[in-house]
């Protein structure tokens, strides 16, 4: 029997729901969620609970300054042949020695661990698309492809066992998310849909057993929490793989967004907007949901959990319990117990801002205890808004005027893989110290306003106490795909987006070894062995968020002694939020930027404007002790000013049509201002 549930976490009421706790034939399974990986890495995430924990020891803080590469491959060529024309966003996985990698161009790679030989390579032809990871069972590999395609491969040869291409399902988008096997079964998401959707199909026949909407349709439990027919266009797509416990016979998977429009704009869709932004416990069999919860009530932020759930074991106030920790970019954390989704720490249901245009929810949960970053922009460092600009705290409401919050959309920990120590008892991330703009007018998801600091860090967190046990500030942001693997030699792992792969103390974050990748890392590594020594592996190829990283396709396998050379450093990223517009001597337009104006083909745009490049030129160059001119058209409407950030060196005041401002550049740099009137319009100086 199915029932609602209401549970009491810290004084207040959450609805968790849908609780037939004990499953029929839950207990028939022999396997745990937990194990560590040893010889092979035989998933994505490692395990089924997707720990990212490795019990190989014989690469430790003592002998880890003597690691070097064994080997290195650019499975697509490399720059010259094609390798640096995709991201990539696919972890590896080892099974028997063998590394088993898809490309975001499509194809599939079967590498000898030991020495890179390419063993084989499947190579379809249905073109580019995003994959996160193959899974490996019953002797096949089992990837996505585009066009809704799924194949199942031969595990030694690559010949096609089977293949599906699921047409039909025309309202679910593409399947990027990694793929997952358990008994007899695949398991794997969508993204980019109007109506997202999970899916389990036959490992031996690709046939669909059971597929779920994160949307549920007129009839089903859920659905009347979608205005009128917005659930058909809702959205809620599960862009990452789940997690999976054989003991209790669940798959848990975290449904995104609410969209049904804009997922910026929830005028038309008024409701709590369920599956949405939920963490959702389905019986691993059927697919019947048993149990939800929601983070983000009606989201208007994109703020949605678009993580990989990860499973644990850990003692709270004196009992031992089984944990599902599922958050993202909201940057809480909900601890949750797995049997029944109820807290195992204390969440709150608050009052927050209201907005009746966009028919915001009356109370949102919070976790007791500590926030991965904080939940309101500061004063000053990274979630420091430029000036002009309307701030407020994680959940505050937005209309037509863009409003910066934090965490930003892409902070918070993302969808980057997450590792949980089972001796430690921590679970360590990566995170991003970001902000973002919100306004209907703009659409999407938000923006992030050009200028910005941007940061992250590395941290380690207390399940049990709800509690941040370490940090380490890092200069880049690590939430968008840079997976941590801890490993029993106190050792853990972390590539960065300017290509360095990093290993840090597991005590305490400190750098431990680098390497040089020569691309962006932004997948999980892993670690197996052959003929009984440890190896180490990472696929670099780069990504577009946040930071446009070098692009690439080297897989690169590390073990103590290797002996292969680093690779050059990519170009240097930006570390403030960037203006890509071409940059314009000082001369060619006599050191003038003309305000509210738009720079076209080389020259003013001839029309008032307010977007986030109007400023003309954007991006000017000018040598030390110029004097720049800032001008208000005379043809333009408004009044409008030059407002230097976050050095402070000149504000210009509002400055009425055919007015200017004048200021000299001492010293060398890149200098950025925004528009008092309309702050999204940036432009920057670069002094040389």
């Amino acid at each position: 029997m199915t029932k609602t549930v209401k549970c009491v976490a810290g004084g207040s009421v959450l609805r968790v729901l849908l609780v037939p706790v004990l499953l029929a034939g839950a207990t028939a399974f022999a396997q745990t969620c937990c194990g560590p990986t040893e010889a092979d890495f035989s998933k994505v995430g490692g395990n089924l609970g997707n720990q990212s924990y490795s019990a190989l020891s014989k690469i430790t803080k003592a002998n880890i300054t003597q690691l070097g590469a064994a080997w290195h491959d650019t499975l697509e060529g490399g720059a010259n042949g094609g390798g640096a024309e995709e991201f990539q966003q696919a972890s590896v996985v080892a099974v028997s020695g063998v590394l088993f990698v898809e490309t975001t161009q499509g194809n599939v790679f079967a590498v000898n661990g030991k020495t890179g030989a390419v063993q084989w390579k499947y190579a379809p032809g249905y073109g580019s698309q995003v994959h996160r990871g193959v899974a490996v069972g019953e002797g096949k590999v089992f990837a996505t492809l585009a066009d809704r395609r799924v194949v199942a491969l031969d595990q030694k040869t690559g010949a096609v066992v089977w293949g599906k291409q699921l047409a039909e399902e025309t309202t679910v988008g593409s399947f990027k998310t990694a793929v997952v096997y358990f008994d007899g079964l695949i398991y794997l998401g969508s993204a980019d849909g109007t109506r997202g959707a999970a899916f389990a199909l036959d490992a031996k026949t690709g046939a669909v057993v059971w597929k779920v909407y994160g949307i549920p349709a007129p009839g089903e439990a859920g659905n009347e929490t979608w205005a009128e027919d917005s659930w058909k266009t809702g959205g809620a797509s599960p862009w990452m793989h789940p997690a999976i416990d054989p003991e209790l016979g669940l798959v848990y998977w975290a449904f995104g967004n609410a969209r049904a429009g804009a997922p910026v704009d929830g005028s038309k869709r008024e409701g709590q907007n369920l599956f949405a932004d939920s963490l959702v416990a389905l019986n691993a069999k059927t697919g019947k949901r048993v149990w939800y919860f929601q983070s983000v009530h009606h989201d208007i932020w994109d703020m949605d959990g678009v993580m990989a759930p990860l499973l644990f074991d850990v003692k709270v106030a004196g009992r031992m319990r089984k944990g599902v920790v599922y958050g993202s970019k909201t940057g809480m954390w909900y601890i949750l117990d797995r049997a029944d989704g109820t807290p195992l720490t204390p969440i709150v249901e608050k009052p927050v801002p209201q907005e009746p245009m966009q028919k915001t929810w009356p109370t949102q949960p919070f976790p007791v205890g500590d926030s991965l970053l904080p939940l309101c922009p500061a004063k000053s460092g990274p979630t420091q808004a430029p000036p002009g600009f309307k701030t407020g705290c994680i959940f505050t409401p937005h209309t037509d005027e863009p409003i910066v919050t934090s965490p930003g959309i892409g902070g918070g920990n993302d969808w980057n893989a997450l590792s949980f120590d089972p001796r430690t008892k921590l679970i360590y991330t990566g995170v991003s110290v970001v902000d973002t703009a919100h306004s209907i007018t703009d659409g999407g998801v938000g923006f992030r306003p050009l200028g910005t600091r941007r940061s992250g860090k590395v941290l380690a967190f207390n399940p049990a106490t709800h509690r941040i046990a370490w940090q380490r500030e890092m200069q880049w942001g690590l939430s968008n795909g840079h997976g941590i693997l801890t490993t029993a030699g106190d050792v853990m792992f972390i590539g960065l987006p300017d290509g360095l792969f990093l290993a840090l103390d597991i005590k305490d974050g400190r750098e431990l070894w680098r390497f040089q990748t020569g691309a962006g890392v932004h997948t999980a590594p892993i670690t197996y062995t052959v003929d009984g020594e440890q190896y180490v592996a990472v696929f670099a190829g780069g990504n577009a968020l946040p930071y446009n990283s070098q692009r690439g396709d080297s897989l690169w396998a590390f073990k103590l002694g290797g002996t292969v050379a680093q690779a050059v450093a990519p170009p240097a990223l930006p570390v403030r939020q960037p203006i890509y517009a071409a940059a314009v001597e000082g001369s060619v337009v006599k050191n003038t930027v003309s305000l509210a104006r738009s720079w076209r083909n080389g020259a003013v745009v001839a029309t008032e404007s307010a977007t986030i490049n109007s400023m003309a030129p954007q991006h000017l160059r000018v040598p030390v002790g110029t004097t720049v001119t800032f001008l208000n058209p005379a043809g333009n409407a408004k009044a409008h000013c030059a407002v230097q950030f976050y050095e402070g060196l000149f504000s210009s005041g509002k400055l009425e049509p055919g007015q200017t401002f004048v200021y000299t550049f001492k010293t060398s740099g890149e200098y950025f201002y925004n528009d008092c009137t309309s702050p999204r319009s940036t432009g920057k100086v670069v002094v040389y």
